[in-house]
C-alpha cells in the first residue's frame, strides 16, 4: 500500500532506522473487530518510527500499513511510545480514486520518548550542505550574471557546456587522432619557421670536450647576434626592445661586466649592490610620489612584481581578517600576470568587464564584485591591450570603503605616466597621491631603459611589504629570509638598473616621454584619418590600439603591414592591432602612417588580397569550440623554445 501512496503523493518516504523497524509487528484490522484491533495496537505496536510522506509525518508499521498521525513536535526518525489509539473510521479519512482502497484509520496519541540523534544530525548536515551549495551557486551566479552581465554569463555557460562536450569527444580515439594530426601539422610548421631563422648554426648538445678560446666564444656570439630577425632598430617592432640609445647600452654592458659575479643575497660581500638596489627603489618611489613610509623591492620583471603584490595581499588579509578563501577583483584588460598569480597562489579571480566606449573598468561592477573574501582590487595605468588608464581615483574609494588592497599596474606606463603632465600631455591620477592606492608595480626595464630583468614593486608602508617576504628561522642551514621569489639574484642587473636611472636622469626621462608619446600621437592621428579604421578608446600613454570597421578584417591589415616589415601585436576579444611605441618608433611614425594607408587601400580595392596567416590563426582560434586545443598549440610552441 505504501508504494501506491508514494505514487499518489509524488514524494519519497524516509523511514526510521532498520533496527527500529524490526521491533514493529504486523497488525490485522477489520471493521468487524475494532476493539480487538485497538487492543493489538496497544500490545504489539508500542513503538513507532516516523516517516515523511508528501511533506507530513506519518507513523509506519513493518508491513507498510500507514496510520495518520496528528502529533506535534515529531520529526522524521523519532521513536514514539503509544499512549492512546482511537478508531476514526474510514468514512472520515478516505483516499479517493483508483488504486486507493478505503482503510480503517486511527488517531494516535503518543509521547516522544527519543529523538533519533543520528537522523537529526544527518538532517542538520544535509541542511548545511544544501545551504553551502546554494550559497556557492549564488556566488557563481552573482559574479557571472550581476558582475559580468547576462550576455556574458550566457556565453560563458555555453562555452562551458561546449567544453564539457568536446572533452568527452576527445576521448574517442578517432577524434583524438584527427586532433593530434592537425596539432602535429601546426607544430611542424611552427618548428620549420623557427628553425629557418637559425640556419647555419652549429649544433651543441653536449659540452665541448675541450673548452673554446675567448676568440671562438666571441665569434659564436656574433653569429647568434646576426641571425635573421625582425628589424627593431629601424622602429618597426612593437615594444619588445626598449632601447635607450647606443651610449646607454654600452654603459649597461660595462656595469654588467663589473658586477657579473655579484649576488645581493650576500650584502656583506657586495655592499655596493645593496646600496644600488636600495637607491633604485627610492628613486622610483619618489617618482611615484610615495609618502615618507613608502617602500619596495626590486624584482626580475613586471610579472614577478605583480605576483608579489598578490601574494602579499593574500597573506596579509589571512592574518588580519582571517580570510582563507581569498578573491581579487580585476578588469578584463588586466595583465595576464594576475591570472598567473591567481593560479599559483590559489586566489579566486573575479574579472570585471570594461566600459565598451571608454574601455576603462566598470566601477559599478567592481563594487558589486567585492565580497567579504576580497583581499585586493586592481587597475592599470596603462593596460597592455589598449593603453587605457583605469579610473584609479574611484577604485581607491572602493578600496578605502571595503578595506582591501588596491594595486596599480604601471609596469607598462613605468617612466611615461609620471612625466605626462610635465611633458604637456593629458594625464589622470594614478600614483600614491590617490587615496586608497596601497601598491604599484613599475618596470624599470621598459621605459626606464634598464637591461631586461628588473622591475620595482612599491608599497605604501613597510607593514604591507613584510607580507611579501619569505621568512624561515628553523632551517638547518640557518635563518633564511628573502624579499621576493628568487634567492640568489644577479647583482649585475641591479647595477645596470641603477646605471640607467643615473645616466638618464629626470631630464632624460622627460625628453623621452615627449618623443615617445609624440610619436604615438602622430600614429593615432593617422589611424583616425582612415575611415575604415578606429582607435580603441582614448590612449594617454605610449600604446596605440586600433581596429577595423566591417567588412575590413584588421588581421588582414596586420598581415599586409608584416609583409612590409612591420611587427605589430595582434589582439583578440575584440580583434585589434597593438603598438607599444618605443624610441626607435620616433623616426618611423610617419612612415608607418603612410604604409598603413596604402595597406588599407589595397584591401579596399581588392578584398581577396587579404586572408593572411594572422587572420587564419585568430579566425581559427575564434572558431575552435574547445579552447584547450589552443592551449595545446601554445604549449607546443613553448616546447619548441627548448628544442636544440
Amino acid at each position: 500500500m505504501l508504494s501506491t501512496l508514494l505514487k499518489g503523493f509524488g514524494s519519497s518516504v524516509t523511514k526510521g532506522s532498520a533496527s527500529l523497524q524490526t521491533t514493529l509487528r504486523q497488525v490485522q484490522t477489520s471493521a468487524q473487530d475494532t476493539a480487538a484491533s485497538v487492543s493489538k495496537l496497544r500490545e504489539q505496536l508500542r513503538y513507532y518510527a516516523v516517516a515523511e510522506i508528501a511533506g507530513r509525518p506519518f507513523l509506519i508499521t513493518k508491513n507498510d500499513k500507514v496510520i495518520v498521525n496528528r502529533l506535534k513536535d515529531v520529526k522524521v526518525g523519532d521513536v514514539l511510545k503509544l499512549d492512546k489509539v482511537r478508531e476514526l473510521g474510514s468514512k472520515d479519512y478516505t483516499l479517493k480514486g483508483s488504486p486507493y482502497v478505503p482503510e480503517n484509520i486511527f488517531n494516535i496519541n503518543a509521547t516522544v520518548i527519543e529523538h533519533t540523534k543520528n537522523s537529526r544530525y544527518l538532517q542538520q548536515l544535509k541542511n548545511i550542505v544544501f545551504i553551502y551549495v546554494l550559497l556557492s551557486l549564488w556566488s557563481k551566479t552573482y559574479n557571472k550574471v550581476i558582475v559580468g552581465g547576462p550576455t556574458r554569463a550566457f556565453n560563458d555557460f555555453k562555452a562551458y557546456i561546449i567544453k564539457i562536450v568536446f572533452k568527452q569527444l576527445r576521448r574517442l580515439p578517432s577524434v583524438q587522432a584527427k586532433i593530434n594530426e592537425a596539432l602535429g601539422s601546426t607544430l611542424a610548421d611552427m618548428e620549420k619557421s623557427m628553425m629557418a631563422k637559425e640556419e647555419g648554426c652549429e649544433v651543441n648538445l653536449t659540452l665541448p670536450a675541450k673548452g673554446l678560446t675567448e676568440k671562438q666564444v666571441m665569434e659564436s656570439l656574433h653569429k647568434f647576434q646576426k641571425l635573421k630577425a625582425a628589424d627593431w632598430q629601424s622602429g618597426k617592432v612593437s615594444g619588445s626592445i626598449y632601447h635607450g640609445g647606443e651610449q646607454l647600452t654600452r654603459i649597461l654592458g660595462e656595469a654588467y661586466s663589473i658586477f657579473a659575479v655579484a649576488n645581493p643575497l650576500h650584502p656583506e660581500i657586495f655592499p655596493g649592490v645593496r646600496r644600488m638596489e636600495a637607491e633604485s627603489v627610492a628613486m622610483v618611489l619618489s617618482m611615484y610620489n610615495a609618502p615618507a613610509t613608502g617602500c619596495g623591492t626590486m624584482t626580475s620583471g613586471g610579472t614577478e612584481s605583480i605576483l608579489m603584490a598578490c601574494k602579499t595581499y593574500r597573506d596579509m588579509y589571512k592574518d588580519l581578517k582571517g580570510i582563507n578563501e581569498p578573491e581579487m577583483v580585476v578588469p578584463d584588460t588586466i595583465h595576464a600576470a594576475f591570472m598567473k598569480a591567481a593560479y599559483y597562489f590559489k586566489i579566486k579571480l573575479v574579472t570585471v568587464p570594461i566600459d565598451p566606449v571608454t574601455l576603462k573598468v566598470d566601477i559599478k561592477k567592481v563594487k558589486k564584485a567585492i565580497t567579504k573574501n576580497t583581499v585586493m582590487i586592481a587597475g592599470s595605468a596603462v593596460n597592455f591591450p589598449h593603453g587605457i588608464a583605469d579610473d584609479i581615483v574611484e577604485l581607491g574609494k572602493l578600496a578605502k570603503k571595503y578595506d582591501v588592497g588596491l594595486h596599480v599596474d604601471c609596469c607598462l606606463g613605468s617612466f611615461i605616466m609620471p612625466y605626462l603632465e610635465r611633458a604637456g600631455f593629458p594625464t589622470t591620477p594614478f600614483d600614491f597621491r590617490v587615496d586608497g592606492v596601497t601598491s604599484i608595480s613599475c618596470d624599470t626595464h621598459k621605459y626606464g631603459f634598464a637591461a631586461k630583468g628588473s622591475s620595482i614593486i612599491m608599497y605604501r608602508n613597510p607593514t604591507i611589504r613584510k607580507y611579501q617576504y619569505f621568512l624561515y628561522s628553523q632551517w638547518t642551514g640557518g635563518i633564511y629570509a628573502s624579499p621576493s621569489i628568487a634567492g640568489s639574484r644577479p647583482g649585475a642587473l641591479i647595477a645596470g638598473c641603477w646605471s640607467a636611472l643615473m645616466h638618464m636622469g629626470d631630464n632624460g626621462y622627460l625628453e623621452t616621454c615627449k618623443q615617445i608619446v609624440g610619436a604615438r600621437r602622430i600614429m593615432e592621428a593617422g589611424v583616425r584619418s582612415i575611415s575604415q579604421l578606429h582607435v580603441k578608446g582614448e590612449p594617454i600613454g605610449p600604446v596605440l590600439s586600433f581596429g577595423a570597421n566591417e567588412p575590413l578584417n584588421i588581421y588582414d591589415v596586420g598581415d599586409k603591414l608584416s609583409a612590409r616589415g612591420w611587427n605589430l601585436s595582434a589582439l583578440q576579444n575584440p580583434a585589434a592591432l597593438h603598438i607599444s611605441t618605443t624610441l626607435p618608433w620616433v623616426k618611423s611614425a610617419d612612415l608607418f602612417v603612410s604604409d598603413l594607408k596604402e595597406c588599407v587601400k589595397e584591401l579596399v580595392d581588392d578584398p581577396s588580397s587579404g586572408n593572411g596567416s594572422t587572420a587564419t590563426i585568430y579566425g581559427t582560434a575564434a572558431s575552435v569550440p574547445d579552447k584547450t586545443i589552443i592551449d595545446d598549440v601554445a604549449a607546443g610552441f613553448l616546447d619548441l623554445l627548448y628544442k636544440a
